[in-house]
């Protein structure tokens, strides 16, 4: 029965990722440190059915694989209404603050692999295993850690490389869904931060205890055609961009044609409402985070002691210090400077979908910001992996 790997099919995972929002919303409202620190629901929810995932697989009853197709689907859905929702003049300053990232994130990257090969050494062993619990496993996550674990194994012969990596990338995932709300909430509320403008925000009225938004169905329609305009546009560009060589993120060229659609539609005074599309970019947001988080390989984390603990520890405490007193005073000090940071700590120590989940807390709590949304995308779909490749590949060159 150990080898036998069993595929939960799309249905099902969808299932769970439903019942670990609901089962994280109700933790966060019961755990009063977990609201107070503002954790994710998919973050709360999602690791207590990865465990058990884990645990099966643990006790050698199956294997236990998850079919994503409709999770990557569901983040093209979301990154076109982030596309719906964004004026060029937010682009404008995006770009400013998407540069500033930039040159941050490679000195941050260079400091991720400083700190894991000093205690690589320090530990007695090779400098490369510090690559390995720096920025190839924690900024480049899982897909990364992977391919130069084996590139590491085959031409260093750097022994269980791939499967460290993949220990320190899932940890990484973990912690900075725990941490990157907790940082953002802290700068929010000692500077008394609040957002510019929250004009997409939903209208709603009171319904007992909760809250009823307001949202016709004719402009819940509307939206809907233009997101599959988006989404199935968004495709045909991709494949022909990929037919020439040219390998980008698949939800980049349907974010574009929302940027697109969008500001030709202001152009011609065409109006729309935007409050369906931002109704339909939260729940597929929502959806996208708890198939990622009731997915994540938790059993890889069985070897993580001793010096992982050290490494993974002394990585989110320097995250936390660069973002507290880098990130955020160069990017203004302002309310969007704090949601960025909170994207920042999730992406540096795991994979953009955390960075979003972790703004996405913030979001829900403290208003909207259509920068951020913008800024870590990009840093996290182009920049970060290029530049984390190059320096990679340059402090290889010395070996």
């Amino acid at each position: 029965m150990a080898d036998e790997a069993i595929l939960i099919g799309t249905p099902a995972a969808l299932s769970l990722a439903i019942v670990a929002l609901w089962l994280g919303y109700h933790i966060n409202r019961r755990v009063a440190i977990l609201n107070h620190y503002n954790i994710p629901a998919a973050v709360t929810g999602g690791l207590p059915i990865s465990l058990v995932v884990a645990l099966i697989e643990a006790s050698g009853l199956a294997q236990l694989r998850f079919d994503l197709q409709l999770r990557d689907m569901l983040l093209i859905v979301f990154f076109s209404t982030i596309g719906l929702s964004a004026k060029f003049s937010q682009m404008l300053e995006g770009g400013k603050a998407l540069s500033i990232m930039l040159g941050l994130a490679v000195v941050f990257l260079l400091a991720q692999n400083l700190l894991g090969t000093g205690l690589a050494v320090m530990l007695g062993e090779s400098p490369l295993y510090g690559l390995i619990g720096g920025s190839v496993s924690l900024a480049g996550g899982h897909g990364t850690a992977l391919t130069w674990g084996l590139l590491f194994e085959e031409h260093f012969e750097l022994e269980n490389a791939s499967s460290l990596g993949l220990t320190f990338a899932t940890v990484g995932l973990i912690t900075g869904g725990l941490i990157g709300g907790p940082v953002a909430a802290y700068l929010i509320k000692r500077h008394r931060l609040e957002p510019v403008a929250n004009d997409v925000e939903l209208p709603n009225v009171e319904a007992g205890n909760s809250l009823t938004y307001m949202i016709h169905v004719d402009s819940m329609l509307r939206a809907t055609l233009l997101i599959a305009i988006c989404f199935g546009l968004g495709a045909l560009v991709y494949d022909w961009i990929a037919d020439r060589g040219v390998r980008i993120p698949a939800f980049l060229t349907a974010m574009f044609l929302g940027i697109v659609i969008t500001n030709s539609m202001d152009i011609l005074k065409v109006k729309f409402d935007k409050r369906p599309v931002q109704f339909i970019g939260d729940i597929s947001l929502q959806l996208f985070l708890g198939m990622s988080l009731i997915s994540l390989p938790l059993l890889s984390l069985q070897g993580a002691l001793g010096g992982i603990a050290l490494v993974m520890l002394l990585q989110a405490a320097m995250i936390s210090a660069f973002t507290v007193f880098l990130v955020f005073p160069l990017l203004g000090r302002d309310y969007d400077a704090a949601c960025i940071s909170a994207g920042f700590i999730g992406m540096g120590l795991g994979a953009t979908p955390v960075g979003i989940a972790n703004m996405n807390a913030i979001t829900s709590r403290f208003g909207a910001s259509p920068k951020a949304y913008l800024v870590i995308p990009l840093l996290g779909a182009f920049f970060i992996d290029i530049a984390n490749a190059m320096l990679v590949q340059f402090i290889l060159g010395f070996y």
